[in-house]
């Protein structure tokens, strides 16, 4: 019998299970106000699908692809520049396997500078108070008066897909790919497969996509889905729309895959993008009052309880967004929540959304669609990077920014943005809403030249001047 056992359950204000964004912030933000906190890890990193396996490694592999294909460069000197005969399968990974390595460590500090206690192994809770951690280190019974379920998600393996076979990859196994393929197929236009058919197509590789529904990245803005499309058209994406993958057949050298449609096509390998699946099994859910929904999901309520009022769970293991920021939110709202803190009181009520395609995307806010099916009148403008000086030294000619106003008074309802940077340049526009500031602010303000900021400026002015004309 283990020290543990001998000696009983060891209590905490706080138990958190799994240390990826959300369970590392709300660790931290319990036990910077005092809280006596401890994390269970059951995987041998620390951080997560975030770190490991999702959105640093994913945008570090887009950063390199880019670098490797030399896609930049060919919108600035007209050179091709294109490396992939080059390129190796450790060209692609060896800088992403670096920024994972330094945020495994970044989280670990974070931990210990806040006295977190660490435990490695499965968490399974015993009761609505006791949380079981098997592991290489023995078993411990930790006692907790509140518990913060942040275990994330795994990606969903529909039974159409021959997962195990050679070539025949998920979004967190294509980290493990171990050549750089002729051709792709993609199964899925959400944004994981959105972002991975970029990547592998910025390097020459022949990457068809299906798509079971009529358009890509339902969520945004209708102009910037139509010209990301043709971007990633140009870029040599073949999409196959209203279409599904309903069986794959193994060749020589790939596969055959069958489509709803009667159509079929052939790859050498398959990314398989079917949307994430909350990793709630085998933690003993029905022992502490609790039942995952569909695909592994928890329920909670606006302060992200569960239906025991003291088991919270914040991140990928609840569901949409299922971004690393807002799961960050979410459990330091849980927290405060949990031990009346008066830090923080509520999520911010507009959310950005950044996709690392080719080009990149982001947006905050209205839609024109959804605006106007909230009863709101609304009226647009668009600045084209093209027409911007720093646009035109970057070599961006298909970026643009667009930006929805009340019509009425000119408050901002919505920032939307394709091109360089996009991620970056949303957060102009998500400060003005969140403000309640608009056509006004960006008129009077002086933004530095030559940047992409000033797009800003131009796209309200163009949003004015079609205001006037109506």
């Amino acid at each position: 019998m283990s020290t543990e056992e001998r000696e009983g359950p060891r209590d905490y204000d706080l138990v958190v299970i799994g240390s990826g964004p959300a369970g590392e912030k709300g660790a931290a933000q319990a036990a910077y106000f005092g809280k006596r906190v401890a994390l269970v890890e059951k995987e041998p990193c620390l951080g997560g699908a975030a770190a490991n396996t999702g959105t640093l490694p994913s945008k570090t592999l887009r950063e390199t692809s880019l670098y490797l294909s030399g896609f930049r460069q060919r919108g600035l000197y007209g050179i091709e520049a294109n490396l992939r005969e080059r390129a190796t399968v450790r060209d692609l990974l060896r800088r992403e396997r670096a920024v994972a390595e330094t945020e495994r460590e970044r989280v670990a500090r974070n931990l210990e500078a806040h006295h977190v206690d660490l435990y490695r192994g499965r968490a399974r809770f015993l009761d609505p108070h006791r949380v079981e951690v098997t592991g290489g280190d023995g078993r411990h019974v930790l006692g907790a008066a509140c518990v913060l379920i942040a275990t994330g998600s795994t990606p969903h393996r529909p039974k159409e897909f021959p997962f195990g076979s050679p070539g025949v990859y998920d979004s967190d196994s294509i980290l493990e790919i171990e050549a750089i393929p002729a051709s792709m197929a993609v199964a899925g236009g959400g944004v994981i497969g959105c972002e991975y058919a970029c990547m592998f197509a910025a390097l020459g590789i022949r990457v068809t996509l299906v798509e079971g529904r009529d358009r890509l990245l339902t969520f945004l803005d209708d102009e910037i889905v139509a010209a990301l499309k043709e971007r990633m058209t140009a870029l040599g994406i073949e999409f196959r729309m209203l279409d599904t993958v309903q069986r794959v057949e193994p060749l020589a050298s790939g596969y055959r895959l069958a489509l709803q449609s009667g159509a079929a096509f052939e790859a050498e390998t398959i990314l398989v993008a079917s949307g994430r699946s909350g990793n709630t099994e085998g933690l003993g859910l029905e022992a502490a009052g609790l039942a995952a929904a569909k695909r592994g999901l928890l329920e909670v309520d606006g302060a992200y309880r569960t239906r025991v009022p003291h088991i919270y769970a914040a991140g990928d293991v609840i569901g949409f967004p299922a971004l690393a920021s807002t799961s960050m939110e979410q459990a330091r709202l849980a927290m405060c929540d949990a031990f009346q803190l008066s830090y923080k009181k509520a999520l911010a009520p507009i959310l950005p959304y950044g996709i690392y395609t080719i080009p990149e995307v982001s947006a905050a806010g209205e839609t024109e669609s959804s605006a106007r099916a909230k009863g709101i009148d609304v009226v647009s403008g668009k600045a084209a990077f093209k027409n911007n000086a720093r646009g035109q030294i970057i070599g961006d000619e298909h970026g643009f920014l667009k930006l929805v106003f009340a019509r009425d008074d000119m408050r901002l309802l919505g920032a939307h943005v394709l091109g360089e940077q996009a991620s970056e340049l949303v957060h102009i526009g998500l400060t003005a809403m969140l403000c309640g500031q608009g056509a006004d602010l960006f008129i009077q303000t002086c933004y530095n030249y030559p940047t992409l900021s000033e797009t800003y400026k131009y796209a309200t002015y163009d949003a004015m001047g079609r205001r006037q004309r109506r």
